[in-house]
């Protein structure tokens, strides 16, 4: 009888089994200079789920019209943003990335992205291609889907991936906003400011989108009616940007306790002549000072680190619009940029992707 043939232990690299999670926020110039926000417009503004118009004509308004004339513009609040670290939502999300990485341990691989400009979407996906990781987690940083924004992140994941002879399983978060740990991050912090100051008024603020998009989305075309259709969350609205937005703020305002008739949901950063989602922010700030209103507390739920649309639309544009219309107290809750308890949601997310 033979002896049994003793085998030699195979070695496996370490990356088998390890879960690769990238993080996807929109974006942001390389810089403010002039030349620097041109190119992040123009990547950003051809987007076809941003602006979806046929593509010669995107392309004539974007280099002809929007990025030559926006961009000296833009570059000067890009300026009032910058820091030593440079772009706060860069920035925090670079710190995020670590602090998920040290949350989920060496079964993880966390990586961050950008929709548009640097660390692209490409080169995170390519790393972990040669990682030879199990599986994917595609985690884009937007509490409520739109098609401008989670739903441009996915078309760019499967477009990178879909010459790929092998893909890996690759699981996508769709939306976060009911996640408790997020409505209890900007919740925490509004505590802070309701503790020192009596507030008149809450306002929450959300990114718009022009109503036509809003309209593709519905594929009954009966349930969005920009009105009383937002009033409730259910299975026939539930991935209508607009309803998910008010849903964000019910969340918010039924853990912050904040009485009915004290609080408003509304629209910013609209461009273009087009209608967009309705209420829009500036003109409901410039109301409030004659309805008695004289503090405000601002939310912007629509966005996970500080950005141009935060601290300065929200933080510093829109309250100096405030106190000319007569008001007299401003405050912006900050966004969740590093907080514990955002890290902890992400761990929930990615772990149950």
């Amino acid at each position: 009888m033979e002896a049994p043939v003793l085998q030699t232990p195979v070695t496996l690299p370490k990356t088998v089994g390890k879960t690769g999670v990238l993080l996807v926020n929109l974006g942001t110039p390389d810089s403010p200079s002039v030349p620097d926000v041109r190119k992040y417009l123009r990547e950003f503004l051809m987007d076809g789920r941003v602006i979806d118009i046929p593509f010669i004509s995107r392309t004539f308004l974007v280099n002809g019209v929007i990025a030559p004339f926006r961009a000296p513009k833009s570059a000067k609040i890009y300026k009032q943003l910058w820091t030593e670290t440079g772009s706060p939502l860069k920035y925090y999300g670079e710190v995020v990335t670590n602090d998920l990485q040290k949350a989920l341990g060496d079964a993880y691989v966390v990586k961050l992205a950008m929709r548009y400009q640097s660390p692209s979407i490409e080169n995170g996906l390519l790393e972990f291609q040669r990682m030879g990781l199990t599986d994917i987690v595609i985690v884009p940083l937007f509490p409520q889907y739109a098609s401008a924004s989670t739903g441009s992140v996915y078309q760019k994941v499967m477009e990178i991936v879909k010459p790929w002879e092998v893909i890996p399983a690759i699981r996508f978060v769709n939306r976060f906003l009911e996640h408790p740990k997020f409505i209890e991050g900007f919740a925490q912090t509004a505590r802070k400011y309701m503790a020192s100051h009596d507030f008149d008024y809450f306002l929450f603020s959300y990114h718009g989108l022009p109503e036509s998009q809003i309209r593709k989305g519905d594929v009954t075309k009966t349930v969005c009616q920009f009105g009383d259709c937002c009033g409730t969350f259910h299975a026939m609205n539930q991935h209508c940007y607009r309803a998910q937005c008010f849903e964000t703020t019910r969340l918010l305002v039924k853990a912050l306790g904040i009485p009915e008739g004290k609080y408003i949901t509304s629209f910013q950063s609209r461009l273009g002549s087009d209608p967009w989602i309705k209420p829009y922010t500036d003109d409901v700030i410039k109301e409030l000072p004659g309805k008695g209103i004289k503090s405000v507390l601002a939310f912007s739920p629509a966005f996970v680190a500080d950005c141009l649309e935060t601290t300065i639309e929200v933080g510093v544009e829109y309250k100096e619009l405030f106190e000319q219309a007569g008001g007299q107290h401003w405050q912006l809750v900050e966004s969740l940029n590093d907080s514990p308890i955002w890290i902890e949601a992400l761990v929930d997310l990615v772990k149950t992707a």
